[in-house]
């Protein structure tokens, strides 16, 4: 299994193709205990992968509380199952943490991402997207 080099844009899956890292995409990564290997979302503008060695990720998970500051997702973006991107849980990382391309957000639910991260910092002006 691939992992990301510190001033590295792209890496290697588990089949040996190498992936560019960019925003929005979901990834399973190995984070520090209790949180584990889990998907997670990259927030971290796609520049900046290729200069920092750490970057910032929301948890995905399969606990729903219907609360805006969740993003819902699944199939369609990689997952296996209905899950949810938690945006009042997010974290900085480092790159090498990411281990799998599991799929992306589509360009068009971007705004859900803003509005989302809006709810969870308080930040009103990014409610209304």
């Amino acid at each position: 299994m691939g992992a990301i080099s510190a001033r590295d844009t792209s890496a290697k899956d588990t089949e040996g193709e190498t992936k560019t890292v960019k925003q929005y995409e979901i990834w399973w990564a190995d984070l520090v205990p209790p949180i584990g290997h889990r998907p997670v979302l990259l927030l971290s503008r796609t520049p900046a992968f290729q200069y920092l060695s750490k970057v910032i990720v929301a948890e995905i998970t399969a606990t729903f509380r219907g609360i805006p500051q969740e993003i819902p997702l699944g199939r369609q973006e990689g997952l296996h199952k209905p899950c949810v991107a938690n945006l009042d849980n997010i974290h900085v990382v480092p790159k090498a943490c990411l281990k799998k391309l599991l799929g992306t957000l589509s360009a068009k639910r971007e705004r859900e991402v803003k509005r989302a991260l809006g709810y969870a910092l308080g930040w009103p002006e990014l409610k209304v997207l």
